[in-house]
């Protein structure tokens, strides 16, 4: 008799935001059986009209499921999914494994997987970074760490995921970590090339001048080519919002208060992201930084009320 192919595992895709959306998509791409769940109805009825899945809780989506990844924005959310009314842990299946893609404190991270754990089911600690475009083409850099087990699960929805898949340690905590690595850098860099192009702005220089030269001079960084075009269309619709960074670097902070660590670059970048927020524009693309220097300043921007655009 012919060998049966092995069956390919069930997966849940728990947060179907720009990013998880993209994640479920590619995921569906790659022939998996795909469940969405979302607090947006709107949002998981989207994914059902392309083909999905769809349930109403984390824990009716974990239900039979091999593989549940979490896309959501931080820990408390992450815990709710897990261990809440309707979490995943109430379903989830001896042996199958959860994936964390939330940007958190390598503590808390440590905490989850520990409490998940004892519970004979498996947990990765894998955050993301990409964008919603590499999500949707299952290109996203994928930072894991976890135990052996949790790999092997894990693996066929993090090469169905994945462009680049670092496997960072043994147990969670350490792919939280290099995360919050990453996003000091990124907190840093945009308020930096926000801080640039305002003053820019403010000495009369042509702020598209300023980012063709930039680009291809030293002073340029990635976050800087990717957000500044934002602020030349005067468009500030989310890719990432302004709350994020003051969620992520607020976490550098504890973690470096906790190590008695100074880290004086990114606790001003946080006070910018803070001001912008204060200023109403939280939920806006966290380029609007630029925006909350040029009101400060009476300085013109692209599209702003009252302002002449930058031809």
């Amino acid at each position: 008799m012919p060998e049966s192919v092995p069956q390919k595992p069930r997966i849940a895709v728990i947060g179907l935001g720009s990013m998880g959306f993209g994640m479920a998509t590619s995921l569906r791409r790659a022939g998996f059986d795909v469940t969405g769940c979302d607090v947006s109805d709107d949002a998981v009825a989207r994914f059902v009209a392309e083909g999905g899945g769809g349930a109403r809780t984390p824990a009716q989506a974990a239900g039979g499921a091999d593989i549940v990844v979490s896309v959501v924005v931080n820990a408390a959310q992450t815990e709710t999914i897990l261990f809440g009314k309707d979490g995943v842990a109430e379903t989830l299946a001896d042996g199958a494994v959860f994936v964390s893609s939330a940007t958190m404190d390598p503590d808390v991270a440590r905490r989850l997987a520990k409490q998940l754990e004892a519970t004979g089911r498996h947990y990765l600690d894998a955050p993301i970074s990409g964008g919603a475009q590499r999500a949707a083409q299952g290109e996203l850099t994928i930072l894991a760490s976890g135990s052996p087990a949790a790999f092997t699960k894990a693996r066929p929805a993090l090469d169905a995921m994945a462009a680049k898949l670092y496997e960072l340690g043994d147990a969670a905590g350490q792919g939280a970590a290099f995360k919050m690595i990453n996003q000091l850098l990124a907190g840093v860099h945009i308020a930096a090339a926000s801080e640039a192009i305002a003053f820019a702005a403010k000495q009369g220089l042509d702020i598209r001048k300023v980012y063709e030269v930039i680009t291809a001079s030293a002073g340029n960084s990635w976050m800087f080519e990717n957000r500044i075009p934002h602020v030349l269309d005067g468009d500030y619709a989310p890719r990432s919002a302004v709350d994020i960074f003051v969620k992520d670097l607020g976490i550098i902070q504890d973690m470096a208060r906790t190590a008695k660590f100074p880290v004086p670059v990114s606790a001003a970048a946080l006070q910018m992201f803070l001001m912008t927020s204060a200023s109403g524009m939280g939920r806006d693309d966290d380029a609007s930084v630029a925006r909350m220097y040029a009101r400060v300043t009476g300085t013109q921007l692209p599209g702003e009320p009252g302002q002449s655009s930058v031809k």
